[in-house]
């Protein structure tokens, strides 16, 4: 009996020993996260549905295979047999929803607006952010870093890595390596006619796809004008008919240009009557700012996606926003002589319209550079929320799993000595 409770005993005394090592370790990391700034942003769900255990994304490790499809393929045909059936029983009839009858979804033209000029503050406040925050970029592949010195991780891909043993080569970066955002073209009449064919690639302008969301959903720019409708428009058997006046569309079509728009051009915001100014705000309050704006560009541009429709090319970055995807022949990834230099369109997603780059997270500006062989214990986040970070903003709390705040790295001397 003695021997009984003897094991019992110890059984019992383990239990309560390993209880209380659980409390410990959870005490330990709320302290150790309540001690670091945070703050509150809007929160959007990775693919698996939870925003705070979003993994490190990564690159797509065959670029000859297409991109995922964003809805499944049963649900795409079943949504394109559904919409066969509704016009063959109904062969002409006039479109009742808007943004497809070329109407403007009212509800939307505001969230437009606060996107248009959330990207505007965010070029601007990126511009500011890089004289105070240094920007590394590779020489040869897109590799960007955000930081005082490169990183030693070896996954650069560009011309002669492997003399180099994937190294980088680090040079000074701008605004277009921190954020960027693909062109598409211009369309003036969305519904009307809605594709530009190979002959007028040279004639239609382009535009940032994320500024061509807004001006469809209702922002209007004069240097690209839009047609606005007032009645919607009728289909017959699949074919957009217009019975509204189209006169003085000859006059407007007259001031579109063939100019393309730079991104990293951010004197148009000259104009603009923006709330940061050198003299009243600091890198902290700019910094803030910006991330500010970063969340409700991204968000807006979430809400206006799910009405109007944004096409990508699912083997290069090509992006189109419009009912149906261009027929330029301008495609050059895999396949693309099968298909005579088309793209191959598919639904985008909102790192198709905003580039977001993702980068390496230093925890340390002044710290050594991160090495290669602790490479595992490193996260990531967007260049923009990186820069804004390492500016003094607070952490974003969907960012902190991606960032790996909760990771202890190891020492160079500890690393062979972790399982």
């Amino acid at each position: 009996m003695s021997k009984s409770t003897g094991k019992m005993q110890r059984k019992t005394l383990l239990l309560q020993i390993s209880r209380l090592n659980q409390l410990h370790c959870r005490f330990y990391q709320n302290s150790s996260f309540s001690s670091e700034k945070t703050q509150n942003f809007p929160s959007f769900p990775d693919n698996n549905g939870d925003p705070m255990y979003s993994d490190v994304p990564k690159p797509r490790p065959d670029k000859s295979q297409r991109k995922p499809y964003p809805t499944p393929m049963k649900e795409l045909i079943r949504r394109a047999k559904q919409d066969k059936e509704f016009r063959n029983s109904q062969p002409c009839r006039l479109l009742e929803h808007p943004p497809a009858n070329g109407l403007l979804v009212p509800e939307l033209v505001g969230v437009a607006h606060r996107v248009y000029r959330a990207r505007q503050l965010i070029l601007s406040g990126v511009s500011r952010l890089i004289q105070f925050i240094p920007v590394q970029r590779c020489r040869f592949c897109y590799e960007v870093h955000i930081g005082t010195v490169g990183h030693e991780i070896r996954t650069c891909t560009g011309p002669k890595s492997g003399s180099r043993s994937a190294n980088h080569v680090w040079r000074k970066g701008g605004v277009s390596d921190v954020i960027f955002f693909p062109k598409s073209f211009h369309l003036y009449d969305r519904v009307g006619k809605s594709r530009v064919v190979h002959d007028d690639r040279h004639s239609v302008p382009r535009i940032p796809a994320i500024s061509e969301l807004c001006i469809q959903a209702g922002v209007d720019v004069e240097k690209y004008p839009s047609k606005r409708r007032t009645k919607p428009v009728y289909s017959m058997e699949g074919r957009i008919v217009d019975f509204e006046s189209v006169a003085g569309i000859d006059e407007m079509e007259s001031n579109l240009f063939s100019e393309n728009v730079n991104d990293s051009e951010v004197g148009v915001l000259r104009d603009l009557n923006l709330e940061l100014n050198d003299e009243d705000v600091n890198l902290i309050e700019l910094s803030t700012r910006t991330l500010n704006s970063w969340f409700e560009m991204i968000g807006g541009a979430r809400e206006i996606m799910e009405r109007y429709c944004v096409w990508t090319c699912g083997y290069c970055p090509e992006v189109q926003v419009g009912p149906k995807g261009h027929k330029v022949r301008m495609c050059k990834a895999s396949k693309h002589q099968s298909r005579n230099g088309l793209h191959a369109w598919q639904e985008a997603t909102i790192d198709d319209l905003v580039g977001p780059n993702y980068v390496w997270h230093v925890r340390d500006m002044n710290g050594p550079p991160l090495r290669n062989e602790l490479k595992r214990y490193y996260g990531k986040a967007p260049a923009v929320v990186e820069l804004c970070v390492q500016a003094g903003a607070p952490v974003p709390d969907q960012y902190r799993s991606m960032m790996r705040l909760d990771v202890v790295p190891p020492e160079r001397d500890e690393a062979d000595l972790v399982a």
